[in-house]
């Protein structure tokens, strides 16, 4: 199944084929669930239905049960959804005919989105939940409302260091202390890791951005050597943890649990991880914009974050769902209170200008 991560890296370095989208749109209804537009707005405005773009596969099965289910039992408001690659999407909203009302997307998607024109204005009056559900200031902008993020951090081996383990990227970077093989992102999976690469370097948190490009190739060149593989895919990092082929990867937190209970003997470190945060937005010109408002509104409850993060290892954007959890379960999430001031949150302008550029530098460094 499609991992909700690799489906937002594909949104990030996709939306530049908006114009080869616009014929593909005419043929192309939807993927994944085969909605189509006579579908989507057979309720009409103000009809009892609303179409929801999200990215499917185990994602999509979790905001089926935790947020789609309940909303449509409370309301009586049917939700359909939409697997829609971003250039056909943004293709159909620029002809004023957008499949989607509400989507469901990264929020450096959502930025990209509105430098397209693509996305309504919120009116947030109609949001409540964006108060009593907590959600932090810099998550909610004009156009879009952040509800959940993953977060890049490393994974270790808890039998290759002789009980001890690493407490930084520092650490990480050093091979002789910490002996054995290295894990790193390619921009195929992820940003490029030149954060990870600056705090190793001795840059604080709190002075990453803007990025210093050549301080952060510098320092990934004295690791290079002992990277054995670049992953590009979720899974790969606690495969090569488990075949010992590495004794440290950088990784998307949630697959940490997994790899545990298979038996394979690993912990995470937060110190240093990267936040990127989901979020919802509006279609411009959506059919059922109301009703739009209306699940953007219910998805963003702290009880609706909090039922998504049992379902799904996504990390609510709400403070307040946090307390809806059991200690265990909160203990498995990243942005459980005694884990949040560990890590920073992506500086979305930064990648946007210069993402492009890093990446290519990237490859030619990758390529030695």
């Amino acid at each position: 199944m499609k991992d909700a991560r690799i489906d937002r890296r594909l949104f990030l370095r996709g939306i530049g084929g908006v114009t080869a989208g616009v014929a593909a749109a005419t043929a192309l209804s939807a993927c994944g669930t085969g909605t189509s537009r006579s579908g989507a707005g057979s309720g009409g405005k103000g009809g009892k239905t609303v179409v929801v773009r999200d990215s499917g596969g185990s994602y999509g099965a979790a905001l089926q049960k935790a947020i789609y289910t309940p909303f449509t039992q409370e309301t009586g408001i049917s939700v359909k959804v939409l697997n829609l690659d971003d250039a056909p999407l943004l293709a159909q909203i620029k002809q004023g005919r957008p499949q989607c009302d509400l989507i469901n997307n990264s929020m450096m998607s959502h930025t990209k989105y509105v430098a397209q024109d693509a996305l309504e204005a919120l009116d947030l009056d109609r949001i409540k939940s964006v108060k009593s559900a907590r959600i932090p200031e810099n998550q909610i902008t004009d156009h879009a409302v952040g509800s959940s993020f993953y977060g890049a951090c490393m994974a270790y081996r808890t039998d290759a260091f002789g009980g001890r383990k690493p407490e930084s990227w520092a650490d990480f970077f050093d091979t002789k202390a910490f002996q054995g093989g290295r894990s790193m992102v390619s921009p195929d999976g992820d940003l490029p890791e030149l954060e990870f690469a600056l705090l190793a370097d001795g840059v604080p948190m709190d002075k990453l951005y803007p990025l210093d490009v050549d301080r952060a190739f510098n320092a990934l060149t004295r690791l290079r050597g002992d990277i054995k593989k670049f992953w590009d895919s979720g899974p790969l990092p606690g495969v090569l943890l488990s075949r010992q082929e590495v004794t440290m990867s950088t990784v998307w937190d949630g697959r940490i649990a997994d790899l545990q209970k298979q038996g394979v003997p690993v912990k995470r470190q937060l110190n240093g991880m990267r936040r990127q945060f989901q979020g919802y937005a509006i279609a411009k010109g959506a059919a059922n914009a109301d009703n739009a408002y209306k699940l953007m509104d219910f998805s963003l409850r702290a009880e609706s974050q909090a039922a998504l993060a049992k379902a799904f290892p996504s990390n609510p954007a709400s403070a307040e769902a946090y307390t809806m959890l059991t200690n265990e379960e909160r203990s498995q999430l990243a942005g459980a209170p005694e884990y949040y001031d560990k890590g920073f949150d992506t500086d979305i302008d930064w990648w946007l200008k210069n993402e492009s550029a890093v990446t290519k530098r990237w490859l030619e460094w990758a390529r030695g």
